[in-house]
């Protein structure tokens, strides 16, 4: 993958209108930086998925999951909401210009392109969620167990199998 300055110029395009978003949101001052760069590793990671893989789909899943995933470490290290860093951090992924399609081709009596945008925004939105979910519930499983426990426990278990 290569980057080229179409790519730059997008990514920094996506830390730009995140770090407005995030102002007119009231983001504290602190953090406004920190959502743009969520914004833009999440821009990013859509630019490259799609260079690499080419479909919108898969693209918008695995931005979704960088963004989920990089708001959650953030929230972490500075003690704040994840929310305050997700919920501007996705929208460079969000669907917009999709569904924008739909209605237009609905309005304009095209229904066979009105199914296709509604389907593939549905598709996109459907993988955005099931991202956030994931690592949400990644999160909520290492918060609430005792991970290193079970690791230590099932090596313990293992070595005495062996020895037997």
């Amino acid at each position: 993958m290569q980057m080229t300055l179409s790519m730059i110029v997008k990514i920094l395009g996506a830390f730009l209108s995140i770090f407005a978003f995030s102002v007119y949101l009231e983001t504290p001052k602190k953090h406004i930086f920190k959502a743009g760069l969520v914004g833009a590793i999440g821009g990013f990671v859509y630019l490259a998925a799609l260079q690499l893989h080419g479909g919108d789909v898969l693209a918008s899943f695995l931005s979704a999951l960088a963004v989920s995933l990089v708001s959650h470490i953030f929230a972490r290290i500075f003690k704040t909401p994840v929310t305050l860093f997700l919920v501007a951090g996705i929208l460079p992924t969000v669907p917009g210009a999709g569904m924008y399609r739909t209605v237009h081709h609905l309005l304009i009596e095209d229904e066979a392109k009105a199914a296709y945008y509604m389907i593939q925004t549905l598709e996109i939105a459907g993988a955005i969620a099931l991202a956030i979910f994931l690592v949400d519930s990644v999160f909520r499983a290492a918060q609430r167990g005792n991970w290193k426990e079970l690791i230590l426990k099932h090596r313990h278990n293992r070595k005495t199998s062996e020895e037997a």
